[in-house]
């Protein structure tokens, strides 16, 4: 069996996460057992709903324990199999974690998938054609629901959800507006990704400064937002959003470090009848084989082009995920480990 390199989270941040908030070590791989499958990871996702369950506190999913492997979604080859449905050679996507190897149970429900690399590239099935995918699905079609003709905003557009989110929406009839972070990113938003138009955050001090900007972008108001980021953002759009106005909550970056996100213009809720919902998207395995299915097909037929931020070997996971919370990264934050 291969040595594994593994990242485990070493102490909990106070304040901002850091490099020394992690700990890489070298393991040997338990020999497998009947029904188990020994896969190398190809790809390691990096996600912001990472920075949460490294706190100890109180949070919609359980902390990250102390001296174990970062939890995180990989897709990989299987190597060894001792279960009769899986064989040396598929492709398969899992919750492997930040190392090189995992020994997966495969016969618990969830925790192996194979997947089809004919039209959709491997990587992809961590980002638009997996959980930031399905992710994006679930709060535009089920929260949101956009008629055709209405507009959704959405913050963090140009990545893995965000971008997703937009296609959607283009695909259901809606106008689709962005919310990114500089000039390259607006630039993807609207010429790659077919976005109605995208505001540059960056060029905005403050809420109202940003809400007449989205004013020239929405000029009949808003009615879907795609919350990912919080305070700043998320006031401009409330100036801006129209009676019956729905927003799927899904990411609040802004506040990842435990800082309190004041809300400024909480009384447009009840002048505006706005429906706020946060979800987690684990908790709604009932859509994915359907999400999946219409993100594949967008994918495969080049109508949703995602972007991929790719950092090279296990060592570089720890500087690549602080890059995605300050929004280094374009697109979905990859590791590439083989």
């Amino acid at each position: 069996m291969p040595m594994n390199r593994q990242i485990l989270l070493d102490n909990r941040p106070q304040g901002e996460a850091t490099a020394d908030n992690f700990r890489l070590v070298t393991t040997e791989t338990p020999a497998l057992r009947d029904g188990q499958v020994l896969v190398r990871h190809h790809y390691l996702s990096l996600d912001p709903y990472m920075r949460g369950r490294m706190n100890e506190g109180k949070s919609y999913a359980q902390p990250q324990p102390l001296d174990q492997v970062m939890l995180g979604g990989t897709v990989g080859e299987v190597v060894e199999s001792r279960h009769p449905k899986y064989a040396p050679g598929d492709k398969v996507q899992g919750m492997g974690g930040w190392q090189e190897y995992s020994v997966v149970d495969a016969d618990q429900p969830g925790a192996l998938r194979k997947v089809d690399t004919t039209h959709v590239p491997l990587s992809h099935y961590l980002g638009a054609v997996g959980m930031p995918g399905v992710t994006a699905w679930y709060g535009l079609v089920k929260i949101i629901a956009p008629k055709a003709g209405q507009t959704v905003v959405v913050s963090a557009a140009s990545g893995a959800v965000g971008s997703a989110v937009g296609v959607l929406a283009k695909a259901r009839g809606a106008r689709a507006v962005g919310v990114a972070g500089g000039p390259d990113k607006c630039r993807y938003v609207t010429d790659e990704l077919g976005f109605d138009a995208c505001v540059d955050y960056k060029q905005h001090k403050d809420a109202n400064s940003l809400s007449k900007a989205l004013k020239e972008a929405c000029p009949d108001g808003i009615d879907g937002y795609f919350e990912n980021v919080g305070g700043m953002v998320l006031d401009a759009v409330m100036l801006r959003a129209n009676a019956f106005a729905r927003i799927a909550m899904c990411g609040m970056i802004a506040g990842y470090n435990g800082e309190p996100i004041p809300m400024a213009y909480p009384q447009l809720i009840l002048t505006n009848r706005m429906r706020i919902e946060g979800f987690i998207v684990s908790e709604h395995m009932e859509v994915w084989p359907e999400a999946l299915n219409e993100l594949g097909v967008l994918v495969g037929t080049g109508k949703l082009r995602p972007r991929e931020s790719v950092a090279q070997g296990l060592d570089a996971a720890p500087e690549a995920f602080l890059g995605l919370l300050k929004g280094r990264n374009f697109g979905k934050q990859l590791v590439k480990l083989v």
